[in-house]
């Protein structure tokens, strides 16, 4: 199995970080935008696209800034990050995504992260 690359990708989101936090934090909040449907057993989250099935277990998260997942599949360190940054000065909402991929596959992770992120982006009613 080839190294993955780490990579990262931002998005400016409208909206407050409290309310951002909740569609990255919850099974319900991320199957109205992530995934066809989120369960969650303590740490364990399950996403099902399509009828097929992943688990990921939740590393970390910061109430209002950041969640951390893991891969149950992963062979090796990568996970991803979900971060919200405010700034300090303008007051706008990012959202930071941290992943791994497959070096010839990043343009096409960060795609998907594009797609998903303008699915979210329409749920919260932000441009």
């Amino acid at each position: 199995m080839s190294e993955k690359s780490k990579f990262q990708i931002e998005f400016v989101i409208q909206s407050s970080p409290q309310l951002l936090y909740q569609y990255l934090s919850t099974p319900s909040g991320l199957s109205e935008w992530f995934a066809d449907n989120v369960n969650s057993r303590g740490e364990i989250f399950s996403f099902i696209w399509d009828g097929s099935e992943e688990e990921a277990k939740l590393l970390k998260k910061k109430t209002d800034e950041f969640v951390k997942f893991e891969w149950s599949e992963n062979e090796d360190d990568s996970f991803f990050e979900m971060r919200i940054i405010v700034d300090e000065i303008t007051k706008d909402v990012s959202l930071f995504i941290t992943d791994f991929a497959e070096e010839d596959e990043i343009d096409e992770a960060k795609m998907l992260w594009t797609n998903q992120v303008s699915d979210l982006k329409q749920v919260l009613g932000s441009k």
